[in-house]
């Protein structure tokens, strides 16, 4: 991939790589963050970048392991702080983010991720089973569990409490 492919490439993805991996993150400066040090990885690796069979996937795998990375530091530092002050504050949601933003994050990493790559992405479960690197029974197991911990999450519960008391 010469320059101008590698440009016709960033500015064709980009924006839809941002928003997969705002939607496994829940957060959207942090996904524009990764996805942007994941293009300056690609960009290293623009000459061989179209023999992977799909860049796009390249580079969303990228995003979402350096996702990964600073989630696990930064716990790792917040546990540290919580040893040396006690306790932390707590964590108060944003009020910006959407419920299904909300209850994705109520489920665990690989779910979340999972259903994105399926459902956002529009990748077959062969194809999230490759760029996962797990075999496809396992991303169909996770993809059963977590829409149906998304369907617990995303369930009013004042409707459920009508429903058993009407």
């Amino acid at each position: 991939m010469d320059e101008a492919d590698f440009d016709d490439f960033y500015a064709a993805s980009f924006s839809r790589l941002v928003g997969h991996l705002y939607v496994m993150t829940g957060n959207f400066t942090e996904a524009q963050d990764c996805v942007q040090e994941a293009f300056v990885r690609a960009w290293d690796h623009r000459r061989t970048l179209r023999n992977v069979g799909s860049p796009e996937a390249w580079v969303r795998t990228v995003a979402w392991r350096i996702a990964i990375s600073r989630f696990n530091r930064a716990r790792r530092g917040r546990e540290l702080n919580r040893l040396n002050e006690g306790h932390a504050p707590p964590v108060v949601p944003d009020v910006e983010h959407t419920a299904l933003v909300t209850a994705l994050r109520g489920i665990t990493a690989d779910q979340r991720r999972a259903i994105v790559l399926h459902h956002l992405c529009d990748l077959s479960v062969a194809d999230v089973a490759r760029e996962t690197g797990v075999p496809t029974g396992t991303v169909k197991a996770r993809l059963a569990r977590g829409r149906a911990a998304l369907a617990e999450l995303l369930t009013d519960k004042s409707d459920q409490t009508e429903a058993h008391h009407g």
